[in-house]
């Protein structure tokens, strides 16, 4: 059996599949075989013809009435003869200049003129940087598809790693790319398209996702895709492993017929087209919520799924000149959180420009009620993110997939994907008892060691490399399979948008006039289906909450700020307002959540900091009534919901607000009755206010609303602020 392992055996309620069946919509296959090159020199038309009229206009002109000239009969045959000579040598250059024009054209390769080929120009518009807003006139009769290089964003934080440096500069230098046999079919009609020096110059300096861009890239993806296949056994046995252990199989077949599946597929895949394509996105970001499993805590950061993740797939996106950014914003259990109030503050943990989100939390969702609940809502509120991005979930527990399988909602099971590679795990554990997931084993049955492990030479280091579990948390060898089925499913999905750009260009259509990640169809809270699980009341809205979180790490927008003291729209201004950050140390402590064997190998290395954890507790404090008030302004709210929530701890709600006489808090200085609060949506946080209009609360204003907490006289234990959560 199975569960002497602990091994999950995925199952899906059949009673809460979606009733709706809608037409399935055809992937297009493209086929090059019809491409030409545009660029054939024909040979200089030489031949004479019969002069035209104007060109015996011409010759006529040359024709000098000689009997006016004064000149002795004797000398007439001579100048005769000359003049003769004179008419026949223009007659020469001028039918030699005639033929010259009419092929010059043709003569002029690419290469001998900084003007554009004959019947090439840059539909795809550029990538807009510091020096190119991005706007580029189009003739209609423009066919062939010649952009410049797409240029990275300097202007981009240190949000993640930066392009490899040893990337081909040829598809990164801004020139003009020459077709191949297998480009964009050739129209023989229609004008070259003229071109000013200065956008000449304007378009050097951007870039756009060229077909050169989309041959890199396509080799990337296919390399990827092809190395994961050999390393894992085959392609077979790779779909078994690493498309097929999720709650609904991912399937790349285009005769298949199960809509639920191919609305599944065709998010991801249009959510990476639209990357590809759009002109001002140079990253393509992946943010994970969740857990230590996450935060890789028991391994160096370094050796984290999601790191390995960005060095796995990353080749493949630079090779589109743009950056894989995973923001790992997974946290310990220390701070009191979990998946039912870290949903809320999905704007804020990672990016809302986030192109696909991962959850971890299963963990903490076992024998848990709320944890349908928190999903289903995180689903919904990632479509009002501009992006609208698919979520992705790691590991235990499970939603029904195909009621929101159209979103890209799906749940991948690690150690089902491991038994589905072939290895019998049963097997070795009552005949040899070996178990491949008890902690600090070392081997999942397929490898010994991560790939990146195979040439570390330190023999601790190496063997903690192939470490599958390190306790519940997975260690590096575990780690590298998630990320590898992560990657190998993006690189999937990866070759089908570039069939479906490349299509639209071989149609002689601009790709980003249909996958524009700004022509987005606008997602309303009445596109959504009906929820299942979540309270209609916040999971049913046009806006993903807000939330304000002073954790760590975090990468998104705050919602409500701390106003200042002294601004004229702080309805408290005048009074003391000393509440201060609070930080629980973490951030001073390299080596938390480091193993030893890790400490001891990178303690005397100069790249230790691959190791450090990001995460940490904190919260704005007051200690005393000598912190006087806070003061939060609150961001707009379409619900009115307000949600306060302490540090450190999971209970700490209780007696830190519901129970606590030495605070009080009013809502545009109004003060809000605690015999109205309650907790929500975990044991660490207390709601205020549900709902515009509910007992106890002002009423909403026209302008922003704010929260103010006063520390009264008698308080002599910390009130510590985490988080403030809006919606």
């Amino acid at each position: 059996m199975l569960d002497e392992f602990g091994l999950e055996v995925e199952h899906e309620n059949d009673s809460l599949i979606s009733p709706h069946e809608s037409s399935q919509p055809q992937l297009a296959s493209f086929s090059n075989s019809n491409g030409r090159s545009s660029h054939n020199v024909s040979p200089l038309n030489l031949s004479s013809s019969t002069p035209s009229k104007e060109q015996r206009s011409l010759l006529a002109s040359t024709n000098i009435k000689y009997t006016k000239l004064r000149i002795s009969p004797t000398q007439r045959p001579r100048l005769l003869k000359m003049s003769l000579l004179v008419i026949l040598l223009a007659t020469a250059i001028v039918l030699f200049n005639m033929g010259e024009v009419e092929s010059i054209d043709e003569a002029i390769v690419p290469e001998d003129t900084e003007l554009k080929p004959e019947k090439s120009y840059h539909l795809l518009r550029p990538k807009a940087n510091a020096n190119n807003n991005g706007n580029v006139q189009q003739d209609e009769d423009e066919r062939e598809f010649v952009a410049p290089a797409r240029m990275t964003d300097d202007e981009e934080v240190d949000k993640s790693q930066e392009v490899d440096e040893d990337i081909d500069e040829t598809t990164l230098d801004g020139e003009v790319s020459k077709p191949t046999s297998t480009s964009i079919t050739d129209i023989d009609d229609g004008n070259e398209p003229e071109t000013s020096q200065h956008e000449e110059e304007e378009e050097a300096k951007a870039g756009s996702f060229t077909l050169e861009r989309l041959l890199a890239t396509r080799k990337a993806a296919q390399d990827l895709v092809n190395m994961l296949q050999q390393y894992y056994g085959g392609e077979e046995k790779s779909k078994n492993m690493m498309l097929d252990a999720w709650l609904l199989p991912w399937d790349f077949d285009p005769q298949t017929n199960d809509t639920a599946k191919v609305e599944m597929k065709n998010k991801i895949v249009d959510t990476i087209t639209r990357a590809l394509v759009t002109d001002d996105q140079t990253d393509f970001i992946i943010g994970t919520i969740g857990s230590s499993v996450a935060a890789g805590h028991d391994n160096c950061n370094y050796d984290s799924y999601e790191r390995q993740m960005e060095r796995t797939l990353g080749p493949v996106f630079e090779a589109a000149g743009m950056k894989l950014i995973c923001q790992n914003a997974g946290e310990g259990g220390g701070c009191g959180d979990d998946f039912s109030n870290q949903v809320f503050c999905i704007k804020q943990n990672v990016s809302p420009f986030s192109d696909v989100l991962h959850y971890t939390w299963t963990y903490f969702e076992v024998g848990s009620d709320k944890a349908l609940e928190a999903r289903e809502s995180l689903v919904r509120w990632a479509q009002m993110l501009p992006r609208q991005p698919p979520l992705h979930v790691f590991n235990t527990f499970e939603l029904p997939a195909r009621y929101y399988a159209k979103y890209g909602y799906n749940a991948f099971y690690m150690r089902s994907g491991y038994i589905r590679g072939g290895y019998d795990y049963t097997t070795a554990f009552k005949e040899h008892g070996i178990n491949h997931f008890q902690a600090n084993y070392v081997g999942d049955g397929y490898h010994n060691i991560t790939r990146y492990g195979e040439t570390e030479e330190d023999p601790t280091r190496k063997s903690s490399l192939g470490v599958v579990m390190r306790n519940w948390h997975p260690g590096p060898l575990a780690f590298q399979f998630i990320a590898d089925t992560f990657s190998y499913l993006y690189a999937r999905a990866t070759l089908e948008a570039l069939d479906l750009i490349e299509g639209e260009m071989n149609k002689g259509k601009d790709p980003l006039d249909t996958w524009s990640s700004k022509k987005r169809k606008v997602m309303l809270k009445s596109s959504l289906p009906e929820p299942k699980f979540c309270d209609p009341l916040y999971c049913t809205v046009d806006e993903a909450p807000g939330c304000l979180n002073y954790e760590r790490p975090t990468y998104g927008w705050w919602g409500a700020k701390v106003e200042d003291p002294n601004d004229n729209f702080n309805p408290h201004k005048g009074e003391v307002q000393k509440w201060e950050v609070w930080l629980d140390g973490q951030e001073k402590d390299l080596w938390h959540g480091v193993p030893k064997q890790d400490q001891a190998f990178f303690e005397d290395r100069d790249d230790k900091e691959v190791c450090r954890h990001l995460d940490g507790c904190a919260g704005l404090s007051a200690t005393s009534q000598d912190s006087g008030t806070v003061v939060f302004r609150l961001p707009k709210q379409e619900v009115g919901l307000v949600v306060v929530c302490g540090c450190c701890g999971k209970d700490v709600a209780t007696e830190m607000f519901l129970n606590n006489r030495n605070i009080e808090m009013r809502y545009n200085g109004q003060l809000l009755d605690p015999t109205t609060w309650d907790i929500f949506p975990n044991n660490k946080c207390v709601r205020i206010l549900k709902k515009f209009g509910a007992a106890s609360a002002a009423a909403a204003t026209t302008g922003h609303n704010y929260l103010a907490i006063k520390a009264l006289e008698n308080l002599t234990e910390p009130v510590r602020i985490s988080h403030v959560i809006t919606l």
